[in-house]
């Protein structure tokens, strides 16, 4: 297996990997997936986790720690219980914990992530503010949607071919305009753009 302490917040190794031992998961890195940064398997009674292998290593510590809560939530109900239900969020809160301390996290992940946890999501994100957050200690940086003035023009990594207008947030989503069509989208604030300019 990789060495996964070079993917983690140094301090914070010795706790994962007592985890990992206990529950005798295998771990793997896996190429960028858009709609998920981990995900846990049970295949012929043998646990498995896959992590994306682009993520900063406070999102790796998150996103492993929550599929190792998966891992502990199995072990104990097998598929008796809700995968992000109350005893998942119970068992990631309680393993957490651990960490929020300034020693293995800067202060504005701890401010976050401390709200994050008092009912946490099935993703972090889908906690806009954490996500944001967790963001700025990525090497790469790129513009998103949430960054963009309202009636701007951009255009997604995902689809370069069309362009969208950003009109008005609904709740969570904001939703757009695409030009030639003018149907309407709605676009995570995290959308990643790669052209916009005011309209």
């Amino acid at each position: 297996m990789f060495n996964i302490c070079s993917f983690l917040p140094k301090k914070t190794c010795q706790l994962i990997n007592h985890w990992i031992f206990d529950l005798n998961v295998d771990i793997k890195l896996s190429k960028p997936r858009k709609t998920k940064f981990g995900d846990f398997k049970v295949i012929n009674n043998k646990f498995y986790i896959t992590i994306n292998n682009n993520l900063n290593k406070y999102s790796f510590l998150i996103t492993l720690t929550h599929e190792l809560a998966h891992a502990f939530v199995y072990r104990k109900h097998q598929n008796n219980v809700k995968p992000h239900g109350n005893e998942w969020k119970k068992t990631f809160k309680l393993m957490m914990l651990n960490f929020l301390t300034p020693n293995h996290l800067p202060n504005d992940i701890l401010s976050c992530l401390s709200k994050h946890l008092i009912n946490p999501t099935y993703s972090s994100f889908s906690d806009i503010e954490l996500a944001k957050v967790l963001r700025n200690y990525n090497n790469k940086k790129t513009l998103i949607l949430d960054e963009i003035e309202e009636k701007s023009i951009f255009k997604t990594l995902d689809n370069r071919n069309k362009s969208y207008i950003k009109g008005k947030k609904r709740r969570k989503y904001y939703e757009c305009i695409e030009e030639k069509s003018c149907a309407k989208y709605l676009f995570h604030p995290l959308t990643e753009v790669t052209f916009a300019e005011k309209q």
